[in-house]
């Protein structure tokens, strides 16, 4: 309205000089002076309002309306320093914390994967539901009848594993995947050097090139621009390379090992000398497959389900209905990102509800803050301002301080973005893509101006509705506040505490499931033990083998322990392969054997597969493993002596739960099928369960086999002492390469790291969200102290009053904590019933505890509540020091 009348004025003159000759030419033709007046100022008004009206309705107004508002707010904020700081600050944490949990979801489950129409990629994967299997693997007749189907454009199983590279700078054991000529063809990715491998190409078995990674390329070879064609040993077969693959390319592997694969060589998963493949023999992992144009992944499910049909009518001995084999499509990305989405989207969750006590809190500030401006709003309104300028007017001052909060919310997030990928664990699927890119600084202006709306139309509704009467005879008092006002205040108090009360229960039944988890006895001992590792290759000829059978690889183990106990520090030294790392190994690193029990030949009640760990005799000791029954590992089990075994009490209670197991007799075989002649496997001792897999599962049935019986190429050499963890690897890599120089060492960790590795996810998700349970905690106490105060402050004539007519302070004291507890109690309630839904929806991450735990709800409830009459007691404390005569002089 100002800025109108502005500009109308500016145009005045110029009418009143044209009404001026209007009227000179009116007078000449014969009208007086008055009349002749009076008609040019109608013409002319006229043309004034049309302008005027013009001018309104156009955009420049309000253009200028907007610049005027925001002017304003600037001016109304810098006058408040102390109240914009702490509303700035308080967006400043829930926008921050917010953007920097979206950038990790937007990474990991909102942005597609880096590869052409990523949403046509699929993971195919068989399931065996009759047997109880689930991603059973699949053989080559089935991905071949796949690709031959016309489903898809291509279909690529992926095998891979560690491989020893010689020929670059120091051998290294780096991880390879095992693909078919056409699976970059069916990626879409092209190396930045050389060529990928040729689709037609269907030679049997390995091709001898391989590509390699942009980080290995770096890494190993200098980025040596004439890498291609050079020639390296891998597990001494030589292979060339035929290209570099683009910096920053990732397979889409659901292990960190997967996802940083390092090599490519191509296969085509059969051929000779391998005997021609048979269709229950999954010897190929879960395949990656292209989704052909047109097709939808629903589309493409019925289809491959009606070929499932089809081939088990056709070859029924390979598809028995028992085993009820299916066929499974998971778009890729949701295979990639795994378990880590419930974990991801509750601490997205978390930290909107932070966003949103951030919000409400500083809704209450504003709106006590506007109860103060209610003389101002009503005289501005008194004087002609619309209520929609006086609503827009508190809204621009919302969204300017929370535009200012964004900023300085992500100011903070920039400076802290190393800090925050440092607590993100490694495990973390797209790890390497979490950036702050536009869609995240969108997000953050979006939370922004959310939150700005949120926030600000509380305040803005109440002030531009004034009762002109009841304010503008309110003299003499600072306030305005209405009884509505003030139940507007109280429900918002009573909505923070709800949602304080369901984040800090959240937090609460995590940290009492990781508390469980860090008191689970694992049945071994970590402390002082470091594990290293060593890799024997495997070349593709056997007779070049020369760590080929037991005989063969028992004197390079015997001469590695010897050399390992003179090491500085070192007083008990055992070996293992990578499956008896304790919580150091993924799934991939499973080792199960085909099982057969004497006597229980024909037994269909248990699975036939069973995990096995290789180990030297010292192992047991060293971890502190607890010998049950029987004897563990001696220096005559060798390799010619008749095989023997130790087994964990989970596998004897299994198969022998009313007997004695020492003696019992049984077959493993790492193939599909037990051969006639395999010897019996006599079982000698039985050791305690050890939680070697997950501290949250229980033991599963393992077996114990003697390193100097069952040969292992991938080893680990445990070591236990005071040891320096910066200078015994090298020392223990000096050893090996003096016996052999082409062996690498790597992975060395100590058991406590692997332990502590082991809960990476569950400490994060507990961590951020316990953070921000604080923040909650903290901002719920802060809200309920303001509000608090500001009541007191308008009831101090009427406190007063009461104390000048007799009141006891105590009963004062009690009136002013009621009003605080009632608030605190009833948003307690309200959030008991939220936390209810809440807590089951997040039952799969916890362990060890209830969604329901009756201690936690209760224990966080007590926590909030006296949190509340803390906040309350101080303005409470300050009602009854009140001087009644300074009181009284308020009227």
């Amino acid at each position: 309205m100002f800025q109108r009348n502005r500009k109308a004025s500016d145009f005045g003159a110029e009418i009143e000089a044209h009404i001026e000759m209007e009227t000179e030419r009116l007078r000449e033709q014969g009208l007086t002076d008055e009349d002749a007046r009076t008609a040019a100022r109608r013409a002319f008004g006229n043309v004034t309002k049309a302008q005027e009206r013009f001018y309104e309705s156009s955009h420049w107004l309000w253009w200028d309306h907007f610049w005027q508002d925001v002017r304003f707010a600037a001016r109304m904020l810098r006058k408040t320093p102390g109240f914009t700081a702490i509303a700035v600050l308080t967006i400043a944490l829930g926008v921050g914390a917010t953007t920097a949990i979206f950038s990790v979801v937007d990474a990991t489950l909102l942005h597609p994967l880096p590869y052409p129409q990523p949403e046509q990629l699929v993971t195919v994967e068989d399931d065996l539901p009759g047997i109880g299997v689930q991603d059973a693997g699949i053989s080559v007749p089935e991905w071949q009848d796949l690709q031959r189907s016309g489903i898809f454009e291509n279909v690529s199983p992926i095998g891979g594993g560690s491989v020893n590279l010689t020929g670059s700078s120091q051998p290294a054991r780096i991880f390879f995947a095992a693909v078919p000529p056409n699976y970059f063809a069916l990626i879409g990715v092209k190396p930045q050097l050389g060529h990928s491998f040729n689709p037609e190409d269907h030679t049997p078995g390995f091709t001898l090139e391989g590509l390699i990674s942009d980080g290995l390329w770096k890494r190993a070879f200098g980025a040596d621009p004439n890498i291609l064609g050079r020639s390296v040993r891998l597990d001494n077969d030589l292979y060339q390379i035929i290209g570099v693959m683009p910096a920053g390319y990732h397979d889409p592997g659901r292990t960190t090992e997967e996802r940083n694969t390092d090599l490519w060589l191509a296969t085509g998963f059969a051929g000779p000398p391998a005997p021609p493949p048979q269709r229950n023999a999954r010897i190929l992992p879960s395949a990656i497959a292209r989704i052909a144009p047109g097709l939808t992944i629903t589309e493409a499910q019925s289809r491959v389900d009606a070929l499932v049909a089809s081939l088990q009518k056709e070859f029924p001995d390979d598809y028995p209905p028992q085993s009820a084999w299916k066929v499974r499509l998971v778009p890729l990305k949701q295979a990639v990102v795994g378990d880590v989405r419930q974990s991801l989207i509750l601490l997205l969750g978390a930290v909107g509800l932070v966003l949103l006590i951030s919000c409400v809190n500083v809704a209450s500030l504003l709106l006590a803050r506007s109860s103060a401006r209610g003389r101002e709003m009503a005289v501005r309104q008194a004087l002609g301002a619309g209520r929609k300028r006086l609503m827009w007017q508190l809204l621009t001052e919302g969204m300017l301080l929370s535009l200012l909060g964004g900023i300085v919310g992500m100011a903070t997030l920039f400076c802290a973005k190393g800090f925050l990928l440092q607590i993100v664990p490694d495990s973390l699927p797209r790890l390497n893509e979490v950036s702050i890119n536009w869609p995240v600084l969108l997000f953050a202006l979006g939370a922004s101006l959310l939150a700005g709306a949120i926030f600000g139309l509380a305040p803005a509704l109440h002030v531009s509705r004034p009762d002109l009467t009841h304010v503008l005879k309110s003299e003499g008092r600072a306030s305005t506040s209405s009884s509505e006002q003030a139940r507007t205040r109280r429900v918002l108090m009573v909505t923070e505490f709800a949602l304080s009360l369901v984040l800090m229960i959240a937090a609460g039944l995590l940290l009492r499931s990781f508390w469980d988890l860090l008191n689970v006895r694992p049945g071994f001992n970590p402390q002082n033990v470091m594990a290293i590792r060593t890799w024997l290759p495997i070349p593709n000829d056997p007779e070049t083998d020369i760590y080929r059978t037991a005989a063969q690889e028992a004197p390079f183990i015997r001469e590695l322990l010897r050399r390992s106990r003179t090491l500085p520090g070192v007083a008990e030294v055992a070996a293992g392969d990578i499956r008896s790392i304790p919580l150091g190994h993924g799934l991939n690193d499973l080792n199960p054997y085909l099982l057969v029990v004497e006597g229980r030949e024909t037994a269909t009640d248990q699975p036939p597969w069973v995990n096995v760990s290789i180990i030297t005799p010292e192992y047991f000791h060293l971890l502190g493993m607890p010998l049950e029954r029987g004897r563990v590992f001696g220096d005559l089990d060798n390799e010619n002596a008749p095989p023997v075994a130790v087994i964990n009490e989970s596998f004897a209670k299994i198969y022998w739960p009313n007997a004695d197991p020492v003696g019992q007799h049984l077959k493993l075989n790492n193939a599909r099928s037990i051969p006639r002649n395999l010897p019996w496997t006599t079982v000698v001792g039985v050791i305690a369960d050890a939680r070697t897999e997950s501290l949250a599962e229980s033991s599963a049935p393992l077996v114990y086999l003697s390193l100097f019986q069952k040969p292992s190429k991938d080893l680990a050499i445990f070591l236990r002492g005071c040891l320096n963890p910066a200078s015994t690897p090298p020392a223990l890599r000096e050893q090996v390469q003096l016996v052999n120089p082409e062996l690498p060492v790597f992975g060395a960790q100590t058991l406590d790291g692997a332990l502590s590795a082991s809960l990476s996810q569950r400490r994060f998700s507990m961590e951020m969200v316990g953070l921000f349970a604080l923040t909650a905690l903290l901002l719920a106490g802060l809200g309920i102290y303001g509000v608090i105060s500001y009541i007191v402050s308008e009831r101090t004539h009427e406190i007063g009053i009461r104390l000048a007519l007799g009141a006891q302070r105590r009963n004062i004291l009690r009136m002013v904590l009621h009003q605080g507890l009632t608030l605190a109690i009833t948003g307690a309630a309200v959030g008991f019933v939220c936390a209810l839904i809440v807590s089951h929806s997040m039952a799969g991450l916890l362990y060890g505890v209830r969604p329901t735990d009756p201690i936690t709800f209760a224990a966080v409830a007590l926590l909030l509540i006296g949190v509340a009459l803390l906040a309350c007691y101080i303005p409470a404390r300050r009602a009854i020091q009140v001087d009644p005569l300074v009181a009284l002089r308020y009227e």
